[in-house]
């Protein structure tokens, strides 16, 4: 049967169905008629034999989903062959092919990672969006369960979202396989993430490895067994053992000896985990010793009430497996158990070298331990590095218990942690302005050992000082990394334990000022993570602090900063406090000021954002005049000034900006931002200069569009794009840049940033922003001004749903769409499109947005032969004065005017000498005769 043709109009209308559009909506996208649609929808009704609308709207994902190219499966590579199983591995996936969760479980050693990675290697092709492996064993905590896995997704913090809600953003509509191995130890954070996850993610599948069963109720366990003794030396444990025991010694046991094997193997209850160590042994103590060794040493270690017999056999073989080795080796065993990751050789003797153990015996003795198959040598850049199975690390943990050596190798993993921390902050330092320093890859590396100990020494009150201290130096390194969510939490256990550590005492000053400047960096981190509520309440929290520690100015710049934040970022807020509430912030916090230059610019600021409402913020007084809002900003930059503080100058600055652009002042708002960049620049690099500083280069960027300077705004734009703060979030990242450059007619540079917009937008769950609408619009103009009229709908649909109705009708949209109508020659079109005047929009084209409107609408009023035109022009040449686009824009429109076609072709250049290729391209056409339509 031939394949149906269906026409590009027809493709178009079949990919909004399957967004579940209506007909009226499709229309409004494609700008065709609601008849139209009708047509178009019966026609592939017609052709493609489906029922229903709804069947279309069903085939259309699919050829969306077909149309991706399939991930490579994201599995670890294993290093030894797989070995039978073939029975379990078909029910498994035949388990998994049924239902949505399923965990295989069964205690550890007994080969649950190895079967889980073999069916999910067989199961890939089913998964068109990926397969995943997470391995949990080194997380901290069930609190890292999301970041584990936003690590191995590629995926980054999202601003106001928790990693949660990141990777449920991201696998929100893939559908794929995530292994996540070695739940046990984080099972409390395993279970509510999943449920989370498979509720918002319906096309996602888990499969998890544990001990124990994660208790949910949608959960399907499987019982992973022991490898098979049936056949006894054909059996699955015999060929596991003989293909192991080859891999050590180069040489296969002689066939004779099989059954002997099988007898070993059967002691062993078939224990994967178990028979890979008997068979590491081989080259050294062959059958006859391996049999003396299990006769002697194995004895069945009693468990918890959930331990069953296999689970026994396992301990068993790992205490007889001890019993063979050294005194000194069992002590390091025990001792390098605190390591949660691949240590090396100096790392072990600063943990472990203590007495009986001499120093200087230690890397032989990990070289004895690593033969044994006790440890795996893990070969890496930096050198040797050892590792522990997880089973093994928590047999050595009991026994570094059970010997009364804990306390101490722990605090000496602590030491040794608190060095670590504090070398790779100095690193830091020294290469934080190089592009790629070499300090983030020994973070990585140490990172979960430093949450460990943490975790260890926040729950001892004599180590909570040290405690606090890594607090700090892990939230410095996070913020670094660039992993904000850490910062911030770390930041705040360190508050915590600063106030923990006077809990049997008097409140101690010194740690309620800890408290006051760990909360106040938080507050500061939060917002570089765009979370309102959040900076809200730890700059609250702050105040409290500074009121304990006897400092009531201090508090009153924290009351204020709460204050200022209710109104500068509004738009981060999941639930605004009540207006009267904030009232109530600042009135408190002038009865607690000193007058002193400190406290003044902050009360200053909060003046402007709550009563003259500089930032615009949806809970700002409508009664404020444009001049009064402007005075009260000018005095809080003056006093910020005064204070010698850049972040509060720069806040300062930011309400003068917005204060000028209500005025009417592009000019001006654009002024105050550019001074930001420049006084940022000279600023010490925290998290509150680099808040500010991405705010900065943002409104920057922003109001140069405003007022024609396109080279100053895709320079800022630029910089916006690359910064450090913003690799996580590109749509925020790319967004006034894109608009820079479609102005600036840059196609190329807009449809590349485009690809990055449109992922990272879907990547952080698809919000709206007031810069992420007009950048979406953006694109889609260059997608119309290329004549690709598909591409353009599919922009137009994010950039309603990246922004707001009334912006996109009233203001931006209006340009951009006006701008593709007059490339066409539709000038009435386009004059509809602007048909109200720049007064009657104000609200919605003022700041970025009036000067293009303007100049726009005169064009479109001159080339559709409006008879107010010249009128138009002349009201327009006051508006635009300065901007060298818009003004050079007017010029052509008088020129055209005029019948003046030698003025229009001498307007390219001054369109090119104001970084306007497309307007400066267009000229050109407009010159000839031919091109005015």
């Amino acid at each position: 049967m031939p394949t149906p043709v269906i026409s590009p109009r027809e493709a178009d209308v079949l990919a909004l169905l399957g967004e579940h559009l209506s007909n009226a909506e499709i229309a409004a996208r494609l700008f065709i008629s609601v008849r139209t649609v009708e047509s178009h929808t019966s026609s592939l009704l017609r052709k493609l034999a489906l029922p229903d609308r709804r069947a279309l709207s069903r085939r259309a994902v699919e050829l969306a989903r077909a149309e991706r190219p399939r991930p490579a499966p994201a599995l670890p590579a294993p290093l030894t062959a797989f070995v039978g199983r073939e029975r379990e591995r078909a029910a498994l996936a035949a388990l998994l092919a049924d239902h949505r969760q399923v965990t295989a479980v069964g205690p550890g050693g007994v080969g649950k990672t190895r079967l889980a990675l073999a069916v999910a290697a067989g199961a890939a092709d089913g998964f068109t969006d990926g397969v995943w492996f997470v391995d949990l064993a080194p997380v901290a905590g069930p609190d890292r369960v999301a970041a584990a896995v936003a690590a191995v997704l590629g995926v980054g913090e999202q601003p106001g979202q928790g990693l949660d809600e990141a990777v449920c953003a991201a696998l929100a509509e893939r559908r794929a396989l995530l292994v996540l191995d070695n739940c046990e130890q984080v099972r409390d954070g395993v279970a509510p993430f999943l449920e989370r996850l498979l509720a918002a993610c319906p096309q996602v599948r888990v499969l998890a490895t544990s001990r124990a069963r994660l208790l949910v109720p949608f959960e399907r366990a499987f019982p992973v067994p022991p490898l098979s003794r049936d056949g006894g030396a054909t059996s699955e444990a015999v060929a596991l053992f003989v293909e192991r025991a080859t891999a050590a010694a180069g040489v296969a046991p002689d066939p004779a000896l099989r059954d002997g094997i099988a007898a070993v193997c059967e002691r062993l209850d078939g224990m994967a985990l178990a028979i890979e160590l008997a068979a590491a042994r081989w080259p050294t103590l062959g059958l006859d010793g391996l049999r003396e060794g299990l006769s002697d040493q194995l004895r069945i270690l009693a468990g918890g009430p959930r331990a069953d017999e296999r689970h026994r056999s396992v301990r068993a073989v790992l205490d007889w497996s001890h019993e063979l080795l050294e005194p000194a080796d069992r002590a390091l065993l025990r001792r390098v158990s605190a390591f949660v990751l691949p240590f090396t050789a100096g790392a072990a003797v600063s943990v472990a070298g203590f007495a009986p153990l001499d120093p200087g015996a230690v890397a032989d003795g990990l070289g004895r331990l690593a033969e044994q198959s006790l440890l795996t040598v893990v070969p890496s850049a930096h050198g040797t590095r050892y590792r522990a199975q997880e089973t093994i690390r928590q047999y050595g943990a009991e026994l570094l218990d059970g010997a009364g050596e804990s306390a101490r190798t722990r605090g000496r993993h602590l030491d040794w942690c608190l060095g670590g921390a504090d070398g790779l902050a100095r690193a830091a330092d020294e290469e934080r302005q190089l592009p790629e320093g070499g300090w983030q890859a020994g973070f990585d590396a140490l990172a979960e050992e430093l949450r460990a100990a943490l975790a260890w020494a926040a729950e001892r009150p004599e180590r909570r000082p040290d405690a606090r201290r890594l607090a700090l130096g892990l939230a410095g390194l996070a913020f670094d990394r660039h992993l904000l969510g850490e910062a911030q939490q770390r930041l705040e256990q360190a508050a915590a334990l600063a106030t923990a550590l006077t809990e049997d005492s008097p409140i101690d000053a010194a740690d309620a000022v800890n408290a006051t400047d760990s909360l106040r960096e938080a507050a500061r981190v939060a917002g570089c993570r765009r979370l309102g509520d959040d900076m809200y309440r730890l700059h609250r929290a702050a105040a409290a602090a500074a009121l304990d520690a006897g400092d009531p100015a201090g508090a009153a710049r924290d009351l204020a900063a709460a204050a200022t934040v209710a109104h500068r970022f509004s738009s981060t807020f999941t639930r605004l406090p009540a207006a009267a509430e904030v009232t109530a912030l600042l009135a408190r916090a002038r009865e607690l000021s000193d007058g002193s230059p400190a406290a003044s610019a902050a009360l200053a600021l909060a003046e402007a954002a709550v009563l003259a409402d500089a930032y615009g913020s949806v809970q700002g007084s409508p009664d404020n005049t444009a001049r009064e809002t402007v005075g009260y900003a000018e005095r809080a930059v003056d006093l910020a000034r005064r204070a010698g503080d850049p972040v509060a100058e720069s806040a300062a600055l930011d309400a003068l900006s917005g204060a000028h652009s209500w005025a009417g002042e592009p000019f001006a708002a654009a002024g105050a931002a550019r001074r930001r960049v420049e006084l940022l620049a000279l600023a010490p690099r925290t998290p509150a200069t680099a808040h500010e500083q991405v705010d900065a280069l943002a409104m920057a960027a922003a109001t140069a569009i405003g007022v024609g300077e396109l080279d100053r705004a895709r320079q800022w734009g630029r910089q916006l794009s690359g910064h450090p703060l913003t690799a996580e979030v590109g749509h925020h990242a790319t967004s006034w840049l894109l608009v820079a450059d479609a102005f600036a007619g840059q196609e190329e540079d807009v449809l590349a940033g485009g690809a990055r917009f449109l992922d990272a937008w879907e990547q952080g769950g698809r919000p709206r922003s007031f810069s992420l609408g007009p950048a979406a619009a953006a694109v889609a103009m260059v997608h119309g001004l290329r004549g690709d009229d598909g591409a353009r709908a599919s922009w137009l649909a994010v950039a309603g749903r990246a922004g707001t109705e009334e912006e996109y009708r009233h203001g931006y949209g209006a340009v951009f769409d006006a701008a593709v109508l007059l490339d066409r020659g539709e000038a009435e079109a386009a004059l509809e499109r602007l048909s109200p005047a720049p007064e009657e929009v104000w609200k919605w084209v003022s700041w970025v947005w009036l000067h293009w409107y303007a100049a726009v609408r005169v064009e479109a009023s001159v080339l559709s032969g409006h008879p107010e035109a010249r009128e138009r022009l002349a009201g327009a040449r006051a508006t635009v004065a300065g901007n060298p686009v818009a003004e050079a824009q007017l010029d052509r429109a008088e020129a055209l005017l005029d019948g003046d076609l030698a003025r229009v072709r001498a307007s390219a250049a001054a369109f090119a000498s104001a970084g306007s290729r497309y307007q400066s391209a267009r000229s050109l056409r407009l010159a000839d005769p031919a091109g005015i339509s």
